[in-house]
């Protein structure tokens, strides 16, 4: 990489102890020679040979080589001795003597004196200069230029013949030309991106310098011949493109005679296979199982359809880059390819869309229709149960039920005739597919089977219907009768309460004839209401008998609600005949007592007769003796009117009554007996 005082390039050879071959030398230094340019080998060379590490002979044997290896190119060689080693056998041997026979200079020099004749900025560090020079970097490099320029030569004279074969001769030719040279033996885009490694290297290093700041010496161009580099990637780029856009051309036709057999391969089994599977398959089966089936055998020719539909989409896809590319030639064969494959799988696509909806349709017919059957199978069962309700809730749940049940098959049916109806509409149209094929006969036996079927469930809902209507009138009289049954249970409840309550409640007798006259009437009005709920219960039984008579049924409330409704109203009856005696005899002698109570004591007539006042007495006697008695039922029970508290508080006010008339009576003896004395 260095430069001599005129410009000549350096040349170092270095010499070690181990033997040297001197053929390997010179073909090396035939090698090294071959790289410089003619103007740069013209300046000449200085070779300087390293013999500090050789022998003598080797070093005299190099230089001599030289002569016949660069003769004319070298201008001088420095030998670098090694100190105080060879000065006897240099007198044996002049070089400067051989001068004109060698054809250059030679002369013998320490490493340190060796700046004499050379620059030390030209000189590498090992002769002490500050020249950098990294060989291992030189040498790759190097490496790299000779097989960048190998393959890039090599990939040169391939494309040519490639692209020269493309634009000469018949269309038979170029595509016999082509199929024999279509793929470079070496990958281009490989080969370009090297160069423009190598270049950009190149140019980095010549303008940045070396990493020791030092320029970097021309040899780049000269040695490395960037030049070169340049021109062969400028010829690269062009015989590329050339061969990109044949490869393109090539690849167009290529792709459109795939295309072109891909198509008709679509076409023909979708148009004869795929159509024939499609003719085959018309029935929609006569249950939910058979739908089923049909429709698994649908999904089965659907999968095979969806291979070829991926073909087709896959070359839609293809023909589209085509038309986008705009090529005029190709248009118009393009768009044909594309609409009558388009035709074709729509017209495909469309028929087994049909089929599987026709096929959905069915099966939601026939799970309508099973469900509908099972409904009615299920009211069936309920209307052949005899009904033995326990009480009118149960029935009136029952019945609910049943209204239920019944509403669901009127929704079902509905139902049923819906799809019914939406399926023979699909079998209407389902000729318009048939691809000339008389389907009548399928399509007649389709129809009648679904009006078949949804005439059977018509049928079978109106039986039940009737089924219901009874069964609602009978379950309707055993809740009236239930409801009668409780209904006099409540009526025998409500007069035991007013039984109880006449007991525990109706005990004054009053404080006057007046008091006691209004609660006789209060107590006639309480019998009436009771009176009214004895009737009502009586009643109630008496529909009860009409009633079981009608369902075939024996009643449970002759047995036990009308004997407690008697027993109950004969105890009502002599309980407040026992307190209308109690009110009766109270109010007579409420009156009689307040009578004399009220009489003047001016009046001795009025009270001649004393047998007034005995009858009073009597009668209050009378009164309090049957407060104590209690009310005596047929059956031997005994019941008293109120606590006995009740009944000393009511005899208590009595007794004061019977004191005043009393005292009343004897204020009216101490004037009689005054009247004698006087």
């Amino acid at each position: 990489g260095g430069k001599d005082r005129r410009s000549g390039l350096i040349l170092t050879i270095p010499l070690c102890l181990e033997q040297t071959s001197m053929d390997e030398l010179s073909v090396t230094l035939d090698y090294l020679l071959s790289i410089p340019s003619e103007k740069c080998k013209a300046r000449g060379f200085t070779v300087i040979v390293d013999g500090r590490k050789s022998q003598w002979n080797v070093v005299k044997t190099v230089v001599l080589m030289l002569q016949n290896v660069v003769p004319a190119e070298v201008s001088l060689v420095c030998v670098v001795k090694p100190d105080e080693f060879w000065d006897k056998k240099v007198t044996h041997f002049c070089f400067w003597k051989e001068k004109d026979r060698l054809g250059f200079e030679v002369i013998l020099v320490s490493a340190n004196k060796l700046t004499r004749y050379i620059e030390p900025c030209q000189l590498t560090e090992d002769f002490g200069g500050t020249l950098t020079y990294d060989h291992m970097d030189w040498l790759n490099k190097r490496l790299v230029f000779e097989k960048f320029t190998k393959e890039s030569t090599s990939l040169l004279d391939e494309l040519a013949l490639i692209n020269n074969g493309s634009d000469k001769g018949t269309q038979q030719e170029k595509e016999r030309s082509i199929d024999l040279n279509f793929l470079p033996s070496v990958d281009p885009e490989t080969v370009l991106q090297t160069g423009h490694e190598l270049l950009s290297e190149l140019q980095q290093r010549r303008f940045n310098g070396s990493e020791g700041g030092v320029s970097w010496s021309p040899m780049d161009d000269e040695l490395l011949a960037q030049p070169q580099v340049m021109k062969l990637l400028d010829s690269l780029r062009e015989q590329y493109t050339r061969y990109q856009e044949v490869c393109r051309q090539r690849s167009k036709r290529t792709q459109l005679e795939e295309i072109q057999q891909k198509v008709m391969q679509v076409v023909n089994w979708l148009e004869g296979p795929g159509s024939e599977q499609l003719r085959t398959q018309w029935g929609i089966g006569d249950s939910i199982r058979a739908s089923q089936a049909l429709q698994q055998k649908h999904e089965e020719i659907e999968s095979q359809h969806s291979e070829w539909f991926a073909v087709y989409v896959e070359l839609n896809q293809q023909i589209a880059a085509l038309l986008n590319a705009g090529d005029e030639e190709d248009l118009v064969e393009l768009k044909a390819l594309q609409q009558q494959l388009s035709d074709v799988c729509y017209r495909q696509a469309s028929q087994l869309e049909f089929r599987q909806n026709l096929l959905q349709a069915a099966l939601e017919f026939h799970s309508v229709a099973q469900d509908l059957s099972q409904q009615l199978d299920g009211l069936l069962g309920m209307l052949c149960v005899d009904v033995a309700p326990a009480d009118g809730a149960s029935i009136q749940q029952t019945l609910k039920l049943l209204e239920e049940k019944l509403k669901s098959v009127d929704l079902g049916l509905q139902g049923l005739r819906e799809k019914g109806q939406s399926l023979l509409d699909q079998i209407s149209n389902q000729a318009s597919w048939a691809y000339g094929k008389d389907v009548t006969i399928e399509n007649k036996e389709n129809v009648d089977h679904i009006q078949g079927v949804m005439e059977d469930m018509q049928l079978r809902k109106q039986r039940c219907e009737d089924m219901v209507d009874v069964r609602r009138l009978k379950m309707l009289q055993m809740v009236q009768l239930f409801k009668c049954e409780e209904d006099a249970a409540q009526a025998v409840e409500w007069l035991s309460e007013l039984l109880d309550a006449l007991l525990k409640t109706h005990i004054r007798l009053g404080d006057d004839a007046q008091e006691t006259k209004v609660l006789l009437e209060k107590h006639r009005k309480f019998v009436d209401v009771a009176q009214s709920t004895y009737d009502y219960g009586r009643q109630l039984l008496q529909a009860t008998v009409v009633l079981c008579q009608s369902l075939r049924c024996t009643s449970r409330s002759s047995g036990d609600t009308l004997p407690r409704l008697n027993r109950v109203w004969k105890q009502f009856t002599i309980t407040s005949e026992e307190r209308v005696h109690r009110l009766e005899t109270a109010i007579a002698f409420h009156s009689s007592a307040e009578k004399i109570l009220q009489e003047c004591p001016e009046q001795p007539e009025a009270f001649n007769e004393m047998e007034q006042f005995d009858e009073i007495e009597a009668v209050g006697k009378s009164l309090l003796d049957r407060l104590t008695v209690p009310v005596v039922y047929p059956d031997g029970s005994e019941q008293y009117f109120g606590s006995p508290s009740d009944m000393a508080s009511a005899a208590e006010h009595i007794r004061e009554k019977m004191k005043l008339v009393s005292l009343k009576k004897q204020q009216l003896r101490q004037p009689e007996a005054a009247t004698p004395e006087s």
